[in-house]
């Protein structure tokens, strides 16, 4: 991750409070006296929507997202009042939000967190005639602190909606889609809600909180050709995707934060941050205390059955997983994990788009993965796990999820 460029109206991003916030919490103590994190509720201040990468390639990377920033604006809506909507009443015993960093002013403490949107994916296939509109958002709740200007915690998100048309679409079309995946579509939360969610559920460190990061993605020839153009189009970029897969399941099944995987987007693990007033800060971004490993061995289809009505297919990915803290190299899970989805595909239909099934194998592994190690049953991972200690690996890593949350 690059830079980020916050927007909001300017009740919710006041740039003098902002700077004087920053300055006061410079010259004060995070805590008192032997105090943590962990003794009261933290006021967290919502910083508003941001855009991952340098300022000059906003346009170029995140076209629709600005738009629909713009036309929220236009219509005298804001992202950083939606955002404080979406938050509500929310409060937990550990955090209270607040709508502006100016509240924070004369604290001891100077913690907010940001919608940081990293990636918009927009691609338009060509099917037998018809054309696959594919909208996928990525962002994260990013929790940071101003006055050691470190990243705290994160909490991947995403929502991706498909449509299909008999035509090409036009970009009002898109655009309308793109406003769907933000703000919800076909009954399901968009962005906005589930960035309400992830905070609804989140925490921040104590002093003895250890964290958990994906450090390590690597995809095999025998995936990538199934995996579509716009994932493939480079390394960090597919790289990256898979890495927010694995981040995303443990998120929101386990419950437990992710340190934002880096690669290609930080140099020496500091992250820019370029706010809308033009300000720029150098956020460090923690090295995991236990490193994630994960490899995209190979994705595999077989037909499963056959009848008149049409034919039934498992699709399928075999991967290694490896969980690991490097200074002491305890190993707590490293198997070869296979998962398996079925797809109906009718006869009457001529032409199979592949991928959805291989991504709900691919998504499914790591969920299922995530529901086990955060104390769900282990059924799943006994008939997916080629290890014999599986069942050891498993309760290390429930521990280890422990420590991190």
């Amino acid at each position: 991750m690059r830079c980020a460029s916050f927007s909001g109206e300017p009740t919710f991003l006041a740039s003098p409070d902002r700077r004087r916030l920053i300055q006061l919490a410079a010259c004060s103590a995070a805590f008192g006296p032997g105090a943590t994190w962990a003794d009261q509720p933290i006021d967290v201040a919502l910083a508003g929507m941001a855009f991952s990468g340098d300022a000059a390639s906003l346009k170029t990377r995140f076209p629709y997202s600005l738009g629909y920033q713009a036309s929220l604006k236009a219509a005298g809506r804001f992202p950083a009042k939606m955002l404080f909507e979406a938050v509500g009443p929310t409060s937990t015993d550990k955090l209270r939000f607040v709508p502006r960093l100016d509240e924070l002013k004369g604290r001891d403490q100077a913690v907010a967190v940001a919608l940081v949107v990293g990636s918009e994916t927009i691609s338009v296939e060509k099917l037998a005639g018809l054309n696959k509109l594919f909208v996928l958002i990525r962002a994260q709740a990013l929790f940071f602190d101003f006055k050691s200007m470190s990243v705290l915690r994160a909490y991947p998100i995403s929502f991706a909606q498909i449509d299909v048309f008999d035509r090409t679409p036009t970009a009002a079309e898109v655009a309308e889609r793109v406003r769907g995946v933000y703000e919800g579509a076909g009954g399901k939360p968009g962005i906005f809600t589930r960035f309400g969610n992830a905070l609804a559920k989140a925490s921040l460190p104590a002093q003895t909180s250890r964290t958990l990061g994906v450090s390590k993605i690597v995809i095999r020839p025998e995936s990538t050709s199934s995996i579509p153009d716009y994932l493939t189009s480079s390394p960090t970029v597919a790289e990256t995707w898979a890495a927010d897969l694995v981040g995303e399941a443990l998120s929101t099944r386990a419950l437990v934060p992710i340190v934002p995987y880096a690669k290609g987007y930080a140099v020496g693990n500091v992250m820019s941050v370029g706010i809308a007033d033009g300000d720029v800060y150098n956020l460090k971004l923690p090295k995991p205390d236990y490193e994630i490993s994960v490899e995209f061995t190979r994705l595999v289809k077989k037909k499963f059955g056959e009848s008149a009505a049409g034919a039934s297919y498992i699709y399928g990915l075999v991967s290694t997983m490896r969980i690991e803290e490097p200074v002491s190299g305890k190993v707590y899970l490293n198997a070869e994990l296979k998962n398996g989805e079925t797809k109906l595909v009718p006869a009457t239909q001529t032409y199979v788009d592949d991928f959805p099934a291989y991504y709900d194998a691919i998504n499914g592994l790591f969920v299922k993965l995530s529901e086990t190690v955060a104390g769900g049953d282990t059924k799943w991972i006994k008939s997916a796990a080629v290890a014999p200690d599986i069942d050891k690996q498993i309760a290390d890593t429930r521990e280890l999820v422990k420590l991190c949350k």
